[in-house]
Formats: structure tokens, C-alpha cells, sequence
């Protein structure tokens, strides 16, 4: 069913503009205005307060002085809605409201664009600029500023869409959901494994007395030879070969998913575990509590022992904030288990660690604070995260975007990996330069696009990849500073790469960041042909 899109048009100033423009800035100026977009029954409009909506005709602002059909809809209004929340949580937050850049008019023309492919007047766009470029125009802005919070819906019709508060919730409870979801898997990984663990050792025992022509006993024959009562799945317990079967299919299932993305850039080979552990031993011996000293032997089991995650007790959090943020412990303390937990990172079950600091954020924290650390520590702290990417669930987690509080600023894990990323990146430390690529690259090829245009066209900005739009403008200008450094072609091909991508989330901000700022990409052409082929497809983005 089709519905009638009308834009409601408000002259802000009661029609004390046309009276006065011309005394005040030499021209005629018939109305400040404010409009909004009616559809589905509800008024919905854009000011210093975000996006809201209420009945329509029931702001504070009366009756509008004028009402126009823009054309009619076939967009669902569950399809509307995802999109107005996407808008008022990225481009359309309270704090993005600009009196004359970023106002209630640009939101009207964009959700006129989405819903029926139509303009609001243009001459209500050009309103900014006629009162900007006139003398008077900074005189004006604080009384058109004080006339548009009239634009207000009355109370008891008022309704946010959405409030920040609803979407964190909402965000939460998703990362919970998918947190106790993966424990649960992981928890069934971990029984297979000590089952098939298990069975390998009965096995050897079998082979062992009968090559010596003695007699297995029960226990051990393989008719009898059963998993232990503790059930997959709470079912009864799986023959062994069964077990061993379903351990092989879920390992293929993994190695088909990584094959399927854009592989990573990760340093496997750069960590000797035993020699960083050892030298951890020596620095903290005789330093630690009991617990603390428990946690050290069960970090021992499960980066050399070749346990899983599972070994790591309650208290291990404790422990890593101990080493990573008490100032008495040597530095070198610090980098030892950074560059443990580097290598940790490339472990499958590491996003099992990861989930228990969801409360207190030690390694985020610790590395929210990168440019406080000595070059050694950043070294390591960069290597940990550009290791995240190995696995799919730890590379979703550095992109999680719940905020918490930290030393008095706002910041989430996607935060944190950007500043990261950025900061090496334009670090004059070439293993710093290296890592910070790396990060930029796998951030960038970390979400597969929509394949389907139209469907792109209909989303919302930042709804096209989980690089949001703001983060890939950062990221962008990163790059092309990076750019004048006069980078090794690896390094080049790596951020040109990230670029590409980065021209797909951010349609329009990345191309005009790349013309304004340069270099231009082709001056890199003649590099290297894998480079070329890069630099074409940035250059089609650019026209």
C-alpha cells in the first residue's frame, strides 16, 4: 500500500522576516524556515534536539504555513523506521544540528529523497546561504537560533527516534545474545575435544597391550568404549568416532568461513611463547600474590600446554590488570604479556578471555591510552590488535560500538581499534607504520558489501558496512597523510586496498576527502600492477 509523503513548511519567524530582512541585511528574505516530512501518520523533523516526531500539526510552532504533497511511498514502514533510526544515530545526532549546514531542511530533503525520490523547494535550501553570505548574517544567527527551538512538539505528543539510550540497550542485548551463544559453543567445542583427548589416549593404551600380546581390559575395549556422562548438548553421551566425526565437520565448517573473506593481515611468527613467558617468570617472581601466581601457572597451561581457554580461572582478568596498570611492576612486565596475549589472539577460543573483561575493559582501556606508552608497549599493543583479526568472532568483538566511560571520555571498542590503527599509521616507527596498515587493511576488508545497489541506495549511512561512515572518513584521512610519507609498495598496496574499500561505505565523503586533500592516488601509478588495479578502481569513484 502507497503513502502520501507531504512536507509541512513553517516560517519560523511569524513572519517577522519579510518585514525586516530588507532593513536588516539589504534583501528580501520571505520567512525562516522550518520544515518537516509527514508519512504514516506522524510528523518527523530535525532540529538541536535530534530527529523527533509527534502528531502532525502539534509543535509548538502551530498550524504550517504551508502544505505540499511531495508524492506517495511504497517503502514499508518497518523499512522507514530502520532507516530514520539509522539516520539519528549516525549523520542526524543532536550534536551534528548546524544552524545553517546540517538543519532541519537537509533532513527533510534526504528523507524526501528516500521515501519518493523528490526535493523539498529550493528555494528553502538556499535559505542558509542567502542569510550566511549577507553582512549581518552572525548577528542573525543567535535570534534564528532562539526562534528555532519554537520547533518543539508539545510535550505529551513529543516522542525521540530513538533515544541513544534505547540503542545501547538494544546493542547490549545483542552482544549478550551473541556472547552466550558462542559460550555455549565453545563450551561444546571444549567437551569434544577433551573426549576425543581422551579416546586417543585409550587408543594408544590398546595398541600398547596388544603389540606386548597382553589382554585389553574392559574398560578399554572398543565395543565398550563410551564418552564420558557429561553430555554434548545435555544429550546422552556420543560413541567416540562420532565425536571425532563432528570435531572434523565443525573444523571444516571454520576453515570454509575464513576462505570465504578477505584473508587478514596477521604476524603468526614474530612471538617465541616459551621465551616471552619465561622472561615474564623471571620479571614477576616473587612479586605476585598466591591467586596472582595460580593465574601465571594456568597462562602457562593454555599458551604452551596447549589447553583451551577454559583453564584460565575466574580471576586471570585481575591478574592481566595487574601486570598491564601497576606502575611498581617493571615495563617490560607489561610488553612480556602484551605480546603473550598478541600471540593469544590467534587462538579460536581467545573471544572467550575477551567476553569476561565486557565490565571492566582492561586491555581496551590499556590501549585507549596508546600514546602514553612507551614505543615498545605501542608495539605490542598494535600487534595484539592487528592479531584480532584472525579469527571471526575476535574481530567482531573489536568492533563492537558500546560505549563506556574511561578517564572521563566516551569510548567503545571500534573507538579504541581506530585509534589504534590511526596512530600508528602516522607514527615516524616503521613496525608501528607496518601494524597500523595491517589494522587499516583488515578493518576495511573486515565487511563484505551489499552486492545489491538499489538496496545500498535505500540504507542508511553507516548502515553499509560495520566501518561506519565517520570511521572510515577518519581512517581516510589517515591514509592519505600517510600517503605523503612516501610509503614501501607492501605498505602502499595495503592502503590503497583499505582506500577502495573505504570509497564503498563512504560514497561521498571519502571521494571529496581524496580530491580536497590528495595526493591523488594516481600519482602512484607505474608502482606495481597490483597497485594499478587499485588505483583504477579509486579513480572511477573520483568522477
Amino acid at each position: 500500500m502507497s503513502q502520501t509523503v507531504e512536507l509541512y513548511i513553517y516560517d519560523i519567524s511569524q513572519g517577522m522576516a519579510r518585514t525586516i530582512s530588507q532593513m536588516l541585511i539589504g534583501k528580501q528574505i520571505d520567512g525562516i524556515w522550518h520544515t518537516s516530512i509527514v508519512v504514516f501518520d506522524r510528523e518527523y523533523f530535525f532540529g538541536s534536539g535530534g530527529v523527533e516526531s509527534c502528531n502532525p500539526g502539534t509543535t509548538l510552532l502551530g498550524t504550517p504555513l504551508e502544505v505540499q504533497k511531495l508524492g506517495e511511498t511504497h517503502v514499508p514502514y518497518g523499512v522507514f523506521y530502520e532507516y530514520l533510526n539509522g539516520l539519528s544515530t549516525t549523520s542526524y545526532i543532536s550534536s551534528s544540528y548546524d544552524l545553517f549546514k546540517h538543519n532541519c531542511n537537509n533532513f527533510t530533503e534526504e528523507i524526501a529523497q528516500f521515501l519518493c525520490g523528490t526535493s523539498i523547494p529550493k528555494y528553502i535550501l538556499d535559505l542558509p546561504n542567502e542569510v550566511l553570505q549577507s553582512s549581518l548574517g552572525a548577528t542573525l544567527s543567535p535570534l534564528i537560533a532562539q526562534l528555532e527551538k519554537s520547533a518543539r512538539p508539545i510535550a505529551e505528543e513529543q516522542r525521540s527516534v530513538p533515544r541513544d539510550e534505547d540503542f545501547e540497550q538494544l546493542n547490549s542485548q545483542i552482544e549478550e545474545a551473541r556472547y552466550n551463544s558462542f559460550l555455549l559453543e565453545e563450551r561444546r567445542k571444549t567437551i569434544k575435544e577433551k573426549l576425543a583427548k581422551k579416546e586417543r589416549k585409550r587408543e594408544k593404551k590398546r595398541k600398547k597391550i596388544l603389540k606386548e600380546g597382553g589382554t585389553v581390559p574392559s574398560d578399554l575395549q572398543e565395543e565398550n568404549t563410551m564418552t564420558d556422562t557429561e553430555a554434548v548438548n545435555g544429550a546422552e553421551s556420543l560413541p567416540s568416532d562420532q565425536v571425532l566425526a563432528m570435531e572434523e565437520e565443525e573444523r571444516k565448517e571454520d576453515e570454509e568461513k575464513k576462505k570465504s573473506r578477505e584473508p587478514p593481515i596477521v604476524f603468526k611468527d614474530l612471538i617465541d611463547v616459551k621465551a616471552e613467558f619465561d622472561a615474564l617468570v623471571g620479571l614477576i617472581d616473587g612479586k605476585l600474590s598466591p591467586d596472582e601466581q595460580r593465574s601465571t601457572e594456568e597462562l602457562q597451561q593454555y599458551m604452551i600446554g596447549g589447553e583451551g581457554s577454559w583453564a584460565l580461572s575466574d580471576g586471570f582478568l585481575d591478574y592481566l590488570n595487574r601486570l598491564l596498570n601497576d606502575k611498581e611492576l617493571p615495563v617490560d612486565v607489561r610488553i612480556k604479556i602484551l605480546n603473550i596475549l598478541a600471540a593469544a589472539a590467534l587462538k579460536d577460543d581467545i573471544i572467550l578471555v575477551l567476553h569476561g573483561d565486557r565490565k571492566d575493559h582492561v586491555i581496551m582501556n590499556y590501549a585507549f591510552e596508546l600514546d602514553r606508552h612507551t614505543q615498545p608497549e605501542q608495539e605490542a599493543v598494535a600487534l595484539f590488535i592487528a592479531n584480532m583479526f584472525e579469527n571471526l568472532s575476535s574481530s567482531e568483538w573489536l568492533m563492537y560500538i558500546s560505549e563506556w566511560t574511561f578517564n572521563g571520555q566516551q569510548t567503545s571498542n571500534i573507538r579504541v581499534t581506530t585509534k589504534v590503527a590511526v596512530h600508528c599509521l602516522l607514527s615516524d616507527v616503521p613496525v608501528l607504520q607496518d601494524r597500523g596498515a595491517a589494522i587499516i587493511h583488515n578493518l576495511a576488508c573486515k565487511e563484505k558489501m551489499f552486492k545489491n545497489f538499489r538496496i545500498r541506495q535505500r540504507l542508511p549511512k553507516g548502515s553499509l558496512s560495520k566501518v561506519f561512515d565517520d570511521v572510515a572518513v577518519e581512517l581516510t584521512m589517515a591514509l592519505l597523510q600517510y600517503f605523503n610519507s612516501k610509503p614501501s609498495e607492501e605498505q602502499l598496496y595495503r592502503c590503497m586496498k583499505a582506500l577502495v574499500k573505504f570509497t564503498q561505505i563512504s560514497g561521498q565523503e571519502v571521494p571529496q576527502l581524496i580530491q580536497m586533500i590528495g595526493p591523488d592516488p594516481r600519482s602512484f601509478k607505474g608502482t606495481s600492477d597490483r597497485l594499478d588495479e587499485l588505483i583504477q578502481q579509486v579513480s572511477v569513484k573520483l568522477h
